[in-house]
């Protein structure tokens, strides 16, 4: 059995965001005042300190402003030769006199910089680098890292092996949650590691022509409920996201939550072929002496000491291994192939509901499915499209990295609307005599397991009570891996009228954006495909095409170079497409099927590219 595998990465980051201004206390903004400088030396070290205490190894991500820093240069070699610590190169930590006196700018998100400047800007780095140690660092990060950025720093700096390459929901919610104020956009990735596509980081590669030649990991290891359904900052495996949280009792400074996180992602390891990784990135700003997020320094030392003293006893009793990012890169090599998913059946550890995501991730596609609503997908990205995205000043994109979905509920409603229109969701409802229920409304508990190369989610029946009817319904859902394909089998257990046929109808409803806010669905095209089908180019005029017998029903999407499809399992059933319309920009495909007592029906939902 492989064991629980950590990275723990620091940063001497010389200017933390945010510093400047505490300990400036109200003073004009000068990023080279000594007391910031000295102050955020001091907690590098402090870190540092506890880590090794703990028997922890950790990757020192030097920062451009600490490269300056004859005091952070020595720690770092020291360190890398008493520890076995990795020197490494963070892309964070821009700012200092030297980096704003050559680019005359106060952007720091590599990301956002133009491609020229963001070539101009790694060489600076990687070259000083190389003066100060004599070698190239083999990982680098930042919060995120393009794929045009990813693919020029493997060809330029073949060493670099390993990269923190996205933040997990790092989007709108984060930017509400900031007073509309850190437009770091880059939903829709993966939260475990993965290579990333040289077409786009967020999609993983699906062969060795796609590998960008990096294994990637994410910014923070974050609660994969929680997270989604609020703020992610405030929900991860760094403890003072669990103080930002508030997630402590404030008279004892206790948190069991974040031991609890820390274990429901060591338990992964069912879902994942023996393996569970996690990740602590912590840069000095955090450990401000003045305090952060209504917490004291001395809780925010304390909350760092127990989360490192949690992983040096899980490494003592045999369960956890600790690993440089250069390390982790070959092991996960070995480890993973290119099509094996990340799998993450997900259980509420913090506000004490019942509630259960399931989490898919391979090349093909991004996917949640809700047991809370009856085992409904809410969340789907195609990755089947490899979709390039550039992002940064000079491209269409220049804050907004997010990788495009069809279903998501948060930023397009789900099931639950209100008096008009329809949110994303995949999901079935059944209708018998004018009464119709939706399996969304039917919460359930799922089981994993795995046969050969298909994971598959065996959920609880479900009872149905329509007046004078009842209907027990299980549902099984289907990954095969190398596939790009969900099957959803509906089984019809019992009817307390075993004569009875009810209709089974089963649909998705979707669209595309990475934002609240529509996007012009002109352009795209629906079907239904077989002998006698229909065409039906996107208007907003509300029109629907029904054909028997339908082979499939599609929508293509030029816009993020996608078709999405459904197939059934039985030529009986009637395939049908739906256009929507201003108020509801949305599209529907869907099947429905008469089924009686012990029926079993089954429909695939297929992404692929778009050319």
């Amino acid at each position: 059995m492989d064991k629980f595998v950590v990275n723990i990465i620091h940063r001497p980051e010389m200017v933390p965001e945010y510093a400047e201004k505490v300990t400036g206390h109200g003073k004009a903004e000068d990023i080279g005042r000594k007391a910031l400088l000295t102050e955020s030396l001091d907690i590098f070290k402090t870190q540092q300190r506890i880590a090794h205490e703990n028997g922890l190894k950790t990757t020192i991500q030097m920062t451009y402003a600490s490269l300056f820093n004859e005091e952070a240069v020595a720690l770092a070699k020291a360190d890398h030769e008493e520890y076995g610590d990795e020197i490494a190169l963070s892309l964070l930590g821009l700012p200092c006199k030297e980096f704003r006196e050559k680019y005359k700018t106060k952007d720091f998100c590599i990301w956002m910089f133009s491609m020229e400047d963001k070539k101009s800007i790694v060489d600076d780095i990687f070259a000083k680098f190389h003066e100060i140690f004599g070698f190239y660092p083999e990982s680098t990060g930042s919060y995120y890292l393009d794929a045009d950025l990813t693919n020029y720093i493997k060809v330029a700096y073949p060493s670099v092996k390993c990269a923190v390459a996205t933040c997990w929901e790092e989007g709108p919610k984060a930017y509400h949650t900031c007073n509309n104020s850190w437009y770091t956009l880059f939903d829709g990735g993966p939260w475990a590691p993965w290579i990333p596509s040289k077409q786009n980081t967020h999609a993983p590669a699906a062969n060795e022509a796609e590998d960008s030649g990096i294994v990637a990991i994410p910014h923070l290891s974050r609660d994969l409920i929680a997270c989604y359904d609020g703020n992610g900052s405030n929900f991860g495996t760094h403890p003072q996201n669990v103080l930002r949280g508030m997630i402590y009792d404030s008279k004892t400074w206790e948190y069991p939550y974040m031991y609890n996180l820390i274990d429901q992602y060591r338990d992964l390891e069912k879902y994942n072929n023996g393996y569970a990784y996690n990740m602590m990135f912590v840069g000095p700003a955090w450990m401000n002496k003045m305090g952060r997020w209504e917490a004291p320094y001395e809780l925010l030392l304390k909350s760092y000491s127990d989360g490192c003293a949690y992983y040096g006893k899980l490494k003592k009793e045999g369960k956890l291994v600790d690993m440089t990012m250069a390390e982790f890169a070959d092991y996960y090599r070995q480890k993973k192939s290119y099509t094996e998913p990340e799998c993450a059946l997900w259980r509420d550890i913090l506000y004490g509901s019942d509630k259960q995501l399931f989490w898919y991730c391979d090349p093909y596609m991004r996917a949640c499915v809700n047991m809370d609503q009856g085992g409904a997908v809410v969340d789907l990205r195609p990755y089947a499209a490899k979709l390039e995205w550039p992002v940064g000043i000079g491209t269409k994109h220049i804050q907004d990295a997010s990788y495009p979905f069809l279903i998501q509920e948060k930023y397009r409603a789900g099931y639950f609307t209100h008096y008009a229109g329809e949110g994303t969701v995949r999901s079935a409802k059944l209708s018998y005599q004018g009464e119709e229920v939706d399996l969304c409304l039917c919460r359930t508990k799922a089981h994993f397991s795995q046969e050969g190369k298909t994971r598959i989610l065996t959920l609880d029946p479900v009872e149905i009570a329509f007046y004078e009817l009842t209907v027990k319904l299980q549902t099984k859902i289907y990954f095969e891996e190398g596939s790009s394909k969900i099957k959803m089998e509906r089984i019809i257990l019992e009817m307390s009228d075993p004569n009875a046929k009810v209709e089974l109808n089963e649909y998705m409803v979707a669209c595309y954006g990475t934002t609240e806010y529509p996007e012009d669905m002109t352009g795209i095209t629906l079907r239904c495909e077989g002998e006698g089908g229909a065409e039906i180019p996107y208007e907003y005029k509300c029109r629907e095409a029904e054909l028997a017998g339908a082979e499939a029903v599609s929508a293509v999407i030029p816009a993020i170079g996608t078709k999405v499809s459904m197939e059934p399992s039985n030529q009986e059933a009637v395939g049908y497409v739906k256009e929507g319309y201003a108020f509801s920009p949305m599209f529907t495909l869907g099947y429905r099927k008469t089924v009686s007592d012990k029926e079993v029906f089954a429909t695939w939902l297929n992404l692929e590219k778009a050319n």
